[in-house]
This record gives C-alpha cells, structure tokens and sequence, in this order.
C-alpha cells in the first residue's frame, strides 16, 4: 500500500460506483428473496395435506384416526426411520421409499380385493382386459379419496386393505430383518408400531390422493408409479424448459456482467495484511486445540463412512461381524452425516476467530475466554448430541428422546437440547467474531457510523455472515418445544437447515472468507474482492434462499415452489460460475508472483472452487433440480453423488485450506516449513473422490435412473434392485482408501505443525527427546 493513508484507501473505496450499486442491489435481493419465501411460507401452511379426523369405511368403521397419525409421526422419528429408508425420497436411500413401497403395495392389495369382489378370484389369475379395468378402478378409488374432509370415507377395497397392511407394517418394524440390513425399532411397542404403521399409510395416501379441483396428487403425483397413475404432471414439463432456457440466459448475464464492470484492470492499492507475520494473540493459541478436533472428527466421519458403504454389499454384518444388533445402521449414518457438519463448522469458526486480531490488530480482552468457552460448548454438545442419539435409537430414554435423543430428521438428528446448545454455541462464535474485528469502541462507534452511512466494507459482510449462519440455524427448531403434526410442514423448516443454511448461508461465508483471504495476501485490491464479492452474495441470495424451492416439489407443499424452485435454483450454478473464473484467474496470479507463502492454502481453496462447481453446479443444481429431472432422479445415488462432492468439495476442502492458512500464518519466518504432506493429502482426496463418482455413485445412480424409468421408484429403491449393483458397491472400497490415506496424511500433518499453538508442549517433547538421544 506503500504511503497511502488510510483515510486515502477509505476514500478511493467509497467512490467506486460498482460497489456502491452492488450493495444496494445485494440489500433489495435479501429483502425481495426472504420476502417471497415467507410468501411462500404462508402458502405452504394454508395448503399442506389436510389431516382428517377420521378415516372411515362406508358402513362408519373407524381404520385410522387422526390422534393415532400424529402419534405415528412421533413414532416414526423417535425409531429414526428417516435414517434407515426415506420418506418423500427424504432421508437415507439404504433402505426403501416408504411411501414408494406401501403406495405400491397399497395398490396391489386394493386391486386384489376388487378382483375378488367383481370376479371372484385373485388379481394375477384375470385375463389381460380384465386386469387393466381393476387396475384402473383402483387407481380412481385412492384419486378420490378426500383429504379435505373430517372424516374420510374410504371404499370397502381400500380400508380392508389398509387394515392389513397396517398389520404388515407394525409387524416388520418390531423385528429384526438383517437380510435387508433392518434393525427393529426398539424405541416402539405393539401400540406405537401400529401408529407409525397409520402415519406411513397416510403418508402414501398423499401421494396419490388429488387435491380438491385438480388432477394430481398433495405430491405433484410423485412418485413416479405407472401402475398407480402416477405420472409427471404439466407443470413439470413446461417449468423444465422454461428453466433451462433461463439458466442459459443468466450464464451470458453473468458473463458479461463479470468482464465489464467486475474485471476491469484492478490498478487500485492493495492491503496484503496478511502477509506479515507477528506473534500469536491469546485468541489464536487457543485455536489449535480446535484443529485437533477437527482432524479427529474427520477421521471419525470416513471410518463409519466405510462401515455404511460395506452395508451396502453385506447387510447381515461387517466381514462375518454381526454389528447390526448394537450399531444400527441408522445410528452409523446419523455419525456420518452429523460429522462432517461438525468438523467443517468447527474448521470455519476457528479460521474465523484467528483471523479477527490480525485483521483488526488488536486483540479484545478476554477473547481468549470466550475462544475456550466456546471451544467446550461445542465439545459437550458435540458428545452429548451423539450419546443421546444412540441412546434415543435403543429405546433407553423413550421419555425424553425429544429433547436428549434423535429428532429423527436427516441431517437435525440433535435432540432439541443439543440443538439449543448448537445454536448458542454460534451465536457465541458470532460474538467473539464482533469483537475480534472492532475490539475497542472507537472503532466500534467508527464501524457502526460507516454502515449506517452506507460505507460498507467486507469487514462488516464477514461478521455479517457469521451471524447469518447462526439466525437461519434457529429455524430448525420450529416448533421449539414439541413435534410439528404436518410432515410436509416438518420438512419444510428441515430444508431451512439444510438447505437455506448451506446454500446460503456457508456460500455467504465463504465467499466473504475467501474474498478477504485475496485481498489480505495481496493478490487482488480491495476494490475489486469487494466488487467479486458483492456480485457472488446477490447471486447466492437468489439461488440460496428462493432455490431452496426446488427441495419441496414433491412433499406435499403447494405447486408454487416448481416453477420458483425451478428457476431460482439454477440460479445457485451462476456464482459457482464466477468461482471458478475466480479460481484460474487467481492461480495465474500466483504463478506470476512467484514465492508464495499460502501455496498450500490456496491449493486447497481453489480445490474447493472447483469441486463447488462441479460437485454443487454441475452435479446438482445444473441439472438434478430440473423438475422433470428431479422427479425421476429424486432420492436416487445421483443425489449422493452430488452430496458427497458438493459438501466435501466445496465446503470441506475451503475448511481445511482455512486452516492451512492459519497454521502457516503461525509458522511465520521463525519455524519451518513444508507443503508436502498437505499436496499429498490435497490430491489423494481428489483422487478418492473421482474413484467414488467413476467406480459408484454414477454408475449405480445412473442404472438406478433407468431404473425409475422403467419399473417405478419403489422397485429402483428396493433390494431386488440394489442386488444387481453388488460389484459397483464393493468398487466404492478403492475410493475410500485413498481418501483414507489422504485425511491421515493431513492429520498427521496438522500435529506435526501445531508447534506455535502448544509451545509448553512441543519444547517438552523436544527437550525429552534431545535428553534420550543424549543417553
């Protein structure tokens, strides 16, 4: 920056007319976007399922009733069925779609029971034409069911077939079944089974019963099953186009948005603050004790991810060991996909609080306090949530599973208890961020001045998203104190969380982190990380938070969120666009520059742009959110493929680059150096993602797709299917080991350069070893 004042820098920054328009832009596209979500809230309220007090028959007796449906739902999470099979294609895709299976087989008993009334004998012994009228009358009896009012009444075929399959349903939930890897509910007795058994049948009912004045189903008449009338509907078809046409639209937008006011030649001063190096705060020393967490919990993430692939070849046991009775494989999967949350969380909050002092150069009092209270609130929380949960799995806290156990929802298994502690535990972290970056209140006041003046920097938008991912994590505990009765409603808020929160929220910070990180090395202005930066979070704002629409196509929310989720969801692959541009031009400038101290960190962050494209862009909103797409894809390995790239990819790999930096910004000139072991550990993770997308989630997921097409979701989600991907399934083993080796490469990375973190520590082992060698 040379002799340029600060007042100066301030100066040339204020009177960027780009910047100036992005923000007003960013501020209108955050009120617009939440605007129409909680329009679309509302909708969704007013025209999720009815629930009708009673289902009856035509003579007035009574099969299901309301009270039991809502017991059943609470059922069915606190057994935490959502973890072994899914519902709505929601949840984990090991075992079957329970609305997919019990439709189809709702609708094979129902047509059996007409053939024996109209013909006197079973479905499968009547001629061809006489086949496809019964078929036709039971496709018509469940259309016509309505929903709509207090007491259903359900035709004689119907409720007889109901009654027995509610008998089914409980039956197999109460028992092991390990051919098909099932482990009993133990969380249910006799009378909940059949509960839950009441709410998997409603749950079924929805999917094929019309909305009054329509003709199609609460679900958009997903599944796809031909045998039961199930077909995509219009909207899905024209909303498809549409969508494409848009996305094509918006990349030439975006392009030349980007190359005419975003990437003109960046002459302006640039603030490399992050180059020097000075001795670690208080704050920062308490930050290695985190790293080591997040090492451990990796670790921990891929050793049970490997037990839960072996599932899939060998669901009796893990190489002759019968697991199942004690390590359900519900349970192994809430670790899995619990695990990384955590240590991706955990690598962001550390990252952030090391960078606070050296970006304000002033270390607050007490931070180091808040960093280690932080640090055991999370801690407990994180141990607590995964005891109870398998406490709450084997029927040992039935009392209070709500509030200690398993939620029961993918990806929010906490209990309600850990989730408060979660979500403080993020406020916390946003608080230690706020006083990092302004620690004295002259510059508090200073701060405070220049945002209400509309003098906004990427400080402000750092510490912005930070308590952004807090805000939007609460509304996953809606409601706070008990269960919601809707599904439909349960999984809308779900996808706040996992979506809304990700998508918007994660991209928020890490287009903000990775943003400074440019600026702070050197390798771009201010002037133009802030323009990069602005343009990135309006995008993320449209495709995060109303493209979060696309999740609920086919959940019983109303038709609305096709064509918004449609739209704006493919919105969600244009900043990903932008990244990557970012990302080739970024690394040319570090090639020009020469010596590099954060080669390694940025080895990583431009991995993680990459894999966001590809893994978040290509792989998911580029083309599974199509709505035509997505109702055939929908809950198929293809959604696994891109889960698994589009997480670890993008969010993970920016994670660990984070804390490459801090480490290497410890290390400073005083304590050697090496990128060896983390460029090893860089391209093996890289290597053993590409092995999992070549070697299994594509080939399966693309037959299973086929699959879908041809016989129906349920038998592409069934075992009969699974069984002929055996050796695609046993070809998931060669990806695991390598990605294996890498994150042991990087742990043990991680220790060897904790030096400045544990100097106490290290100085001990050091002078032990120099005194046995001397001996």
């Amino acid at each position: 920056m040379g002799n340029l004042t600060q007042d100066t820098f301030n100066a040339n920054v204020d009177s960027d007319p780009v910047s100036n328009v992005l923000k007003w832009i960013l501020l209108i596209t955050a009120i617009v976007s939440f605007a129409v979500v909680i329009w679309g809230t509302y909708k969704t309220y007013q025209q999720a399922p009815p629930l009708p007090q009673q289902f009856v028959t035509s003579s007035g007796q009574i099969v299901m009733t309301q009270d039991d449906i809502v017991s059943g739902k609470a059922g069915f999470q606190r057994a935490d069925l959502m973890d072994y099979g899914s519902l709505y294609g929601m949840g984990s895709y090991f075992g079957e779609d329970y609305t997919a299976k019990y439709l189809v087989r709702l609708g094979r008993l129902t047509e059996n029971e007409i053939a024996r009334q109209r013909f006197g004998k079973p479905f499968s012994e009547l001629a061809e034409g006489d086949q496809y009228v019964v078929r036709k009358n039971m496709q018509q009896s469940l259309q016509q069911i309505d929903l709509s009012s207090d007491h259903a009444i359900l035709p004689e075929a119907i409720s007889k077939s109901i009654l027995q399959l509610q008998s089914e349903i409980s039956q197999f939930l109460l028992k092991h079944d390990f051919e098909i890897g099932y482990t009993k509910a133990y969380s249910l007795d006799n009378q909940s089974a059949l509960q839950t058994a009441d709410f998997l049948i409603y749950s079924s009912l929805i999917t094929i019963a019309h909305r009054p004045g329509t003709n199609f189903s609460y679900t958009n008449n997903w599944p796809y099953e031909p045998t039961m009338g199930n077909t995509p509907t219009p909207n899905t078809f024209y909303w498809t186009w549409i969508s494409f046409c848009f996305v094509f639209f918006g990349f030439g937008a975006v392009l030349y948005i980007y190359h005419r006011y975003l990437s003109a030649p960046d002459n302006a001063p640039r603030t490399p603050v992050l180059l020097g190096f000075a001795p670690l705060t208080v704050s920062q020393r308490k930050v290695g004790q985190y790293f080591v967490i997040v090492a451990l919990v990796l670790l921990a993430q891929i050793g049970v991810g490997s037990i839960l692939a072996h599932y899939y070849t060998e669901r009796t046991g893990f190489y002759g060991i019968n697991i199942n009775a004690f390590l359900p494989f519900n349970f192994l999967r809430d670790v899995h996909i619990q695990t990384p949350i955590v240590w991706i969380v955990l690598s962001w909050i550390s990252s952030a609080v090391f960078l606070a002092p050296i970006i304000s150069k002033k270390e607050a009092k007490w931070q180091g306090v808040f960093v280690d209270l932080l640090f055991w609130v999370t801690l407990f929380v994180v141990v607590g949530a995964i005891v109870g949960d398998y406490l709450g799995i084997m029927g040992l806290v039935n009392d209070s599973w709500f509030w200690i156990g398993n939620q029961g929802l993918s990806y929010i298994q906490l209990g309600r208890l850990w989730q408060i502690g979660f979500c403080a535990g993020l406020f916390l972290w946003s608080f230690i961020i706020f006083r990092g970056m302004w620690p004295t209140w002259s510059r508090l006041k200073t701060a405070t001045v220049e945002f209400w003046t509309g003098r906004i920097r990427l400080e402000h938008l750092f510490w912005a998203s930070t308590i952004n991912v807090a805000v939007l994590y609460c509304f996953g505990m809606i409601p706070l104190t008990g269960i919601e009765k809707s599904f439909t409603i349960t999984d809308f808020w779900r996808w706040w969380v996992v979506h809304l929160w990700v998508e918007q929220s994660f991209e928020f910070f890490a287009a903000c982190a990775t943003a400074y990180l440019l600026m702070g090395t050197g390798l771009v202005s201010r002037l133009l990380a802030e323009r990069a930066m602005l343009f990135e979070t309006i995008l993320i704002f449209l495709g995060g938070v109303i493209g979060t629409g696309h999740h609920w196509y086919w959940t019983g929310t109303p038709d609305i969120w096709v064509p918004l989720g449609s739209m704006f969801s493919f919105i969600e692959v244009l900043p990903l666009v932008l990244l990557i541009i970012d990302a080739i031009e970024h690394r040319q400038l570090i090639k020009r520059q020469g010596l590099f101290t954060y080669n390694l960190a940025y080895l990583y962050i431009l991995g993680a742009s990459f894999w966001n494209f590809v893994g978040a862009g290509v792989f998911g909103g580029g083309t599974l959110n199509a709505p035509l797409i997505n109702y055939y894809e929908h809950g198929t390995f293809l959604t696994l493929n891109h889960a698994h790239t589009a997480l670890f990819g993008a969010f993970g790999l920016l994670g660990i680059g984070l804390i490459y930096f801090c480490l290497r910004y410890a290390a400073g000139d005083r304590l050697p150096w090496s990128d060896r072991l983390g460029t090893w550990a860089f391209w093996l993770y890289n290597a053993g993602v590409v092995l999992w997308i070549a070697l299994n989630f594509f080939p399966i997921g693309w037959s299973q797709l086929m699959d879908v097409y041809e016989h129906g979701y349920a038998h592409a989600r069934s075992l009969e299917f699974y069984n002929t991907t055996l050796l695609w399934q046993w070809l998931r083993l060669p990806g695991d080991v390598v990605f294996a080796i890498g994150a042991l490469l990087m742990s043990y990375d991680f220790i060897i350069k904790l030096h400045p973190f544990f100097p106490k520590f290290f100085n001990a082992q050091t002078e032990e070893n120099s005194l046995e060698k001397a001996s």
